[in-house]
């Protein structure tokens, strides 16, 4: 199936805590992301932010509690994406990401994630984690909380 023109929607989380930082986690496949992921066929008629609690649950446990916000910046990212089967088919992807405000609770990683860090969003670099549509996305984020 060729998917060069279509785009799975993602909901993503810039959840920040109460010193302003952001919270990134990586996944098993070595690479950066912000929580939250892609809606599923049946979540067609879902509201938007119970798609972003049901991923954030999946990604970061069902102890994390955090308030949720207008949506802050619209990402597009491609990415090589592992099949079933084991083979590589390249998906595209738009992300709607929404601020997020960390209100508590613990942290206990998904199956999909190994490791997250609080980044200092004003201080952090990205490029250091981040590529493609990620990248810009953060960048646009880190210029958007600069300028308020």
């Amino acid at each position: 199936m060729d998917h060069r023109d279509s785009y799975y929607v993602a909901i993503k989380l810039f959840l920040r805590d109460g010193a302003g930082r952001l919270l990134i986690i990586k996944d098993r496949f070595g690479e950066w992301d912000l929580p939250g992921g892609r809606s599923r066929e049946n979540d067609f008629e879902t509201p938007l932010p119970d798609v972003a609690e049901r991923k954030a649950r999946e990604e970061l446990g069902s102890d994390v509690s955090y308030e949720l916000d207008e949506p802050a910046v619209f990402m597009r990212h491609e990415r090589d994406e592992l099949l079933p089967e084991g083979s590589r088919e390249k998906r595209r992807i738009f992300a709607i990401g929404y601020n997020a405000r960390y209100t508590g609770g613990g942290f206990k990683l998904g199956n999909g994630h190994e490791r997250y860090e609080w980044v200092d969003i004003s201080t952090f670099d990205p490029e250091k984690y981040f590529t493609g549509g990620w990248l810009l996305g953060i960048k646009e984020y880190q210029a958007r909380v600069a300028r308020t």
